[in-house]
This record gives structure tokens, sequence and C-alpha cells, in this order.
């Protein structure tokens, strides 16, 4: 199973372009395919101090989060769609792994060895599409790289989804973008 995970409240986006084109894709070509809107599923990325003592002990009040729990198991592989702001992952989307990647479903914890042990070991494959006004080059050098040296190598990888499965493709430009369009569904 295919999983999305979408982060950008308008649909008149770049982002939901890419998200239509590529679930439009897969659903033709018969694969199945969930995706999780954080916006449009009115995801709240905010910890509140109650909240966080129920994270600590890996539960959650959230009936949405456990959906969203059950959607990550059953995926084989995950597509992230997001745009780049400030450097770093739109806010929702931080949010999203804070809250739903918890103790005893997304990781284990050694506390001798104060280490992680991934637990999304299902995912097969991973692919992250990010977008900005910015090139990927300046992204990746500027003062280290939120998207590749933490989201992926770091945080995906403590979940259990290995980096040599993981691939980052980055847009800036309409011209990069519409030719992008034409060719994303070679890329999934």
């Amino acid at each position: 199973m295919k999983t999305i995970v979408y982060a950008h409240p308008w649909e008149g986006s770049y982002n939901h372009a890419i998200l239509t084109s590529i679930t439009k894709d897969l659903e033709a070509k018969g694969e199945k395919v969930q995706v999780i809107d954080l916006y449009k599923d009115g995801f709240n990325p905010v910890f509140t101090a109650e909240e966080l003592a129920q994270f600590n002990r890996g539960e959650t009040p959230y009936k949405l989060v456990k959906e969203y729990q059950k959607k990550l198991s059953q995926a084989t592989e995950l597509i992230f769609i997001f745009p780049v702001w400030w450097w770093d992952l739109p806010a929702i989307l931080k949010g999203f792994i804070d809250k739903v990647m918890l103790s005893g479903f997304a990781f284990q914890e050694d506390k001798k060895t104060n280490t992680l042990k991934g637990l999304l070991t299902n995912i097969e494959k991973t692919t992250v599409i990010s977008t900005s006004t910015t090139d990927k080059n300046y992204i990746e050098s500027e003062g280290g790289n939120a998207i590749q040296g933490v989201f992926i190598n770091r945080t995906l990888a403590d979940l259990g989804i290995k980096n040599e499965h993981t691939k980052w493709i980055h847009l800036t430009t309409d011209e990069k973008r519409k030719q992008f369009l034409k060719e994303i569904t070679h890329e999934i």
C-alpha cells in the first residue's frame, strides 16, 4: 500500500498539483493508495501538557492519530509532499511526526544505550517531494540541511525507514515544475 503524507493548505498550490498527478497515476495503474492530508483533516500539530504526558507513555487521546497509525502500519511505501518553509518542514508535518510517531508504535528506546530502534520496518521505499522558491543546492549548502540531514537521515532512519530506500526530489522553477508534473509518475 502506498501512503501519501501531504502537507499544504491550499488546493491551488503546486504541491496539490503534485498530489493530484501522483494519486491519479497510481489509481490508473491499479495501485492501492491512501492519502493523509494533514490540513484537510484538521490535524492539530500542537501539544498540550496533558498530551505530552500521554506521548511519553506512547499513548494518544486522538482518533485521528490512531487512524494515521493504522494507515502507516498498512504502508509499504511512503510519499511525503510538502513545501520547504524557512529551510525546514512545515510545522504541521513536524507536529505529525511528534504526535503520530509514538514510542511503541514507531520506535522503541533502549535506555541502556540511549538509542532508538525504529519499528516502521514495513516501509520498503520512501519518496520525499519538497518545493520552494530556493534551489536544492542552496538548501543543502546553507547552515546544514533540515530535509536531508535531519528529516531523512535522522528522523526517518530512527523510525526504521532506511536511508538507502529514500529518495529526495526538490522543485523550484516553473519550467522545472511543469516538466516534473509530466515525469513524476515515472519516479514513484
